[in-house]
């Protein structure tokens, strides 16, 4: 009886590792990585490099939570920062505008989600690669903003807006607060819901879940607005962060997100990947950057490190994938 306890154990033991040997490898990476910037830099523990580092984490980590349901349904959008603009100066122009700041917000957030029905009807309907619709989005949604700013910045948010982002309750920023939020929605949708069980069925085999009778409409449009969507909070925050609507803000947030959801795990073939890995992927993008800052390493080099990291993350899986 002894003897097949302590076998039951050991094999949940080794579930447990199977299970999570992903997360478990990023906690240590992401360990390392303070250890080193913690040494070589004398400020880097300080409280306030700290609280910096957790809002950048925070508005790169919501991006990377939809883009991982985007890859995880063996898809991609390139089209997320575009989006995070819009977002920011939709909300902006509804406030200075004289709309009350949860009605500006609203609308941000609804516009956003049309981007990803937009984003949706392309591919499924239309039968447009995800690259190639995305893209397109990106410059149309970029220009867009162009034009109804008038490429200008849009200042004079109201206070109780701006003074959100610097904010914190009993010392952890909103901006984290508003993150952990986002990642609890995350994973309720994706382990308990059956669109998240459709949505890693849809990315491992298309067709499998075409013959088992998934909507796969719906799953090609969910997964398109639930990541737009959420890139509207993320522009809404980055607003508040900014004290305006700028109408650049975003731009090349679509690396870091990829990065973020590749490094933690997300296969770019669809029907793998985690928010928990997409959060701990965030963080590691945003500690090199902070640390890098810090270092006074070259930006250029700082953006050939993390487009190295996402071809190691590639490589890496697909070898993983040969083995299995």
């Amino acid at each position: 009886m002894i003897t097949k306890t302590k076998s039951s154990n050991r094999k949940q033991y080794h579930g447990f590792l199977a299970r999570f040997q992903t997360e478990l490898l990023l906690v240590a990476i992401l360990v390392v990585l303070f250890l080193f910037f913690g040494t070589t830099s004398p400020v880097f523990f300080q409280m306030d490099t700290l609280m910096k580092l957790l809002k950048q984490a925070s508005i790169y980590g919501i991006i990377a939570i939809g883009m991982v349901f985007v890859i995880i349904s063996s898809g991609i959008d390139i089209s997320v920062g575009s989006v995070v603009g819009l977002s920011g100066v939709i909300v902006a122009m509804g406030m200075v505008n004289g709309l009350p700041i949860p009605v500006a917000i609203l609308i941000a957030i609804a516009a956003s989600a049309l981007v990803g029905l937009f984003n949706g009807v392309l591919i499924y309907d239309a039968n447009v690669p995800p690259f190639i619709a995305t893209m397109g989005s990106l410059t149309i949604v970029r220009n867009f903003i162009l034009l109804i700013t008038r490429a200008k910045t849009i200042s004079n948010l109201p206070k109780p807006f701006t003074n959100f982002a610097a904010g914190s309750l009993f010392g952890v920023p909103y901006l984290f607060l508003s993150w952990a939020v986002i990642v609890i929605l995350a994973l309720f949708i994706a382990k308990r819901t059956v669109f998240g069980r459709n949505m890693y069925a849809y990315g491992s085999n298309k067709e499998a879940a075409r013959l088992s009778g998934i909507r796969v409409r719906m799953v090609v449009y969910g997964v398109h607005m639930f990541c737009s969507s959420v890139c509207g909070v993320a522009g809404i925050l980055l607003a508040s962060r900014l004290g305006n609507g700028v109408p650049n803000a975003g731009t090349g947030y679509e690396l870091d997100a990829i990065a973020a959801a590749v490094v933690g795990g997300a296969s770019l073939d669809g029907g793998e990947g985690s928010v928990i890995g997409a959060v701990l992927g965030s963080m590691i993008m945003a500690t090199l950057r902070q640390g890098g800052t810090l270092l006074g390493i070259n930006s250029f080099i700082m953006e050939i490190v993390i487009g190295s990291l996402i071809v190691i993350a590639v490589v890496l899986d697909k070898a993983r994938q040969k083995r299995n």
